[in-house]
């Protein structure tokens, strides 16, 4: 039986701002090294899934370096990972319009590989899951379409799609991000004295021919809102249950959590499981220089010099340069992509962060420029806010790429 993955590359990604200003969700950095992508491309390698589509549209650039820089199977092995990108064609000139119709309109590249199945993936999310599974359920069930779910809370379930299934597992009602009480009520599950809900995770396994009868008799744009509802009520569609960690990197707040969450001593995702690694780009960078600084449960990346006074549960990517005296706290630092050989100036302090600097729940992306006795927190401050040099979003102070911050500002 032949399996093909299929990676959602995401839409503008607008929750993620000013993280996706210039790159796709699935490029976002994570963890200091890897970026989001690498998860389901990593999960689909250590499933035996070597034939992976990636369908982008929005500010793809970076997503294709890397992946190209990546992912290269040798001719022994076999398999790729394909870049789908959206295109002008006869029978349509427009971008993709959602998520079912970004696969509908690479069909067409995917049926040359003459699968049995295809596994759809979104690019944003971080889990780590043994596909084979959720195709095993889907071969003994006989299903048409089988949809990985996870038992969420009623706080969670409103952001989702969420589902009820019988006894045997088979889906009879789906509703996607259900706006009120009423409707959730409807789905909840009581089990010894607590509450949960079933949501989908965004992960499908498709018979190849019902996947596509189903984009060709359904004109609609969405998988969770219009193609997975209306496939109940013609299909069989079953649900896979997961236990596992897994996070929607959904937006800002998200994405410090799930970041931070790496650090705990024994997190619920781990990036040091040897038998099912997550891979990504090869850079060839020196180890990390600490000078003198006190590193209290933080990741570090490679080639990083380090000479503040504390780093406390942060994120700290490829090639950051920390300065004398300064503090970092429940930070991500994403890091450089060169080594800054300028002279640093007063107005123009060179990358990374400068000397006596205090840095508290803030994300630094690429590329940020910032001088000495710079203090930087969301203490005193609105929520949601925008500035030249800044932006918050629930309570983070998010610095863009590119950004150079004065000596002695205060944020």
């Amino acid at each position: 039986m032949k399996v093909v993955g299929l990676i959602l590359g995401g839409g503008a990604g607008t929750r993620l701002q000013p993280l996706t200003r210039d790159r796709s969700k699935p490029a976002v950095p994570i963890a200091g090294k890897f970026r989001l992508v690498d998860i389901p491309i990593s999960n689909c390698i250590n499933s035996q899934i070597r034939h992976i589509f990636l369908l982008t549209q929005y500010n793809s650039v970076s997503l294709h370096q890397h992946i190209a820089a990546t992912y290269r199977f040798d001719q022994f092995s076999g398999g790729h990972v394909r870049i789908l990108a959206a295109e002008q064609t006869p029978d349509s000139d427009v971008w993709f319009q959602g998520t079912a119709d970004a696969v509908r309109r690479s069909m067409r590249y995917i049926d040359g590989e003459q699968a049995d199945l295809v596994v759809i993936l979104s690019g944003d999310q971080l889990y780590r899951m043994d596909l084979q599974e959720i195709i095993h359920t889907h071969c003994m069930s006989g299903a048409d379409l089988t949809v990985s779910t996870t038992p969420v809370n009623r706080a969670e379930a409103s952001s989702l799609g969420i589902m009820q299934v019988d006894a045997s597992g088979r889906v009879q009602k789906f509703v996607e991000k259900p706006d009120d009480e009423k409707t959730l009520s409807a789905f909840a599950q009581h089990t010894e004295d607590r509450e949960q809900f079933l949501a989908s995770m965004g992960i499908y396994v498709f018979n190849r021919k019902v996947l596509e009868s189903l984009l060709e008799e359904n004109p609609q744009s969405d998988f969770g809102k219009h193609i997975i509802p209306e496939a109940i009520h013609t299909h069989h569609v079953q649900s896979h249950i997961f236990k596992g960690y897994w996070e929607d990197i959904g937006n800002i707040k998200s994405f410090w959590a799930a970041n931070l969450a790496l650090t705990e001593p024994v997190p619920h995702f781990s990036f040091y499981d040897m038998e099912r690694l997550i891979y990504t780009r090869m850079r060839y960078l020196p180890p990390s220089k600490i000078n003198s600084c006190d590193l209290i449960q933080s990741l570090i990346s490679d080639g990083c010099i380090l000479s503040g006074k504390c780093i406390r549960r942060s994120v700290i990517g490829l090639r950051s340069i920390v300065g004398e005296g300064s503090e970092i706290e429940e930070s991500i630092l994403m890091g450089a992509d060169y080594y800054d050989t300028r002279t640093e100036t007063q107005e123009q302090p060179v990358l990374g962060v400068g000397k006596a600097c205090m840095i508290r729940k803030t994300i630094i992306d690429k590329n940020v420029s910032i001088g000495d006795q710079v203090r930087i927190t969301p203490e005193g401050k609105p929520d949601h806010m925008d500035d030249d040099l800044f932006c918050i979003r629930e309570g983070i102070v998010v610095i863009p790429k590119n950004t150079i911050i004065p000596s002695g500002t205060i944020i």
